[in-house]
């Protein structure tokens, strides 16, 4: 049985930082593992990325019919990659001397994330899924089983 959520005002705003744990485990690690947040911080160096994405997620990005939910989702998962590979290039030249790495280097490993992160939200991020980073998820799940 579907159900419509008919209220269009979602829940208050909150975020996890960057879903699937990546914040989460980043914390942990460098909770424990203080020389790890000294060089790498101690939360993603992105995350204001994904809190960004978090926001368009929480409400669908203003959407209200199906094509235009569409159309913002995918807009707020190619303004998530665009981030993260923003926020490698301004570590670029940092990380490249700190890892004694070219910074061809660094822009290929952060390619290679934000096209990660990419797929990850695009897989696990639908709608009416019951994950609590789903697109719109600060309304009531859309999927209601008997």
């Amino acid at each position: 049985m579907t159900v419509i959520d008919r209220n269009p005002i979602p829940v208050p705003f909150t975020t996890d930082g960057c879903s699937g744990g990546m914040s989460a485990t980043w914390g942990l690690v460098a909770a424990t593992f203080p020389e790890f947040a000294a060089r790498h911080e101690a939360r993603p160096p992105w995350e204001a990325c994904c809190i960004a994405h978090d926001r368009a997620y929480h409400d669908a990005g203003g959407a209200r019919t199906a094509e235009a939910s569409w159309r913002a989702r995918l807009a707020a998962d190619e303004r998530l990659r665009a981030c993260v590979q923003e926020t490698g290039a301004a570590r670029r030249a940092a990380l490249a001397v700190e890892f004694g790495v070219g910074e061809d280097r660094v822009d290929a490993a952060y390619a290679a994330l934000a096209e990660a992160i990419f797929a990850a939200v695009r897989l696990g991020g639908a709608p009416c899924s019951g994950l609590p980073w789903r697109w719109g998820y600060g309304f009531d799940n859309c999927l209601r089983l008997p």
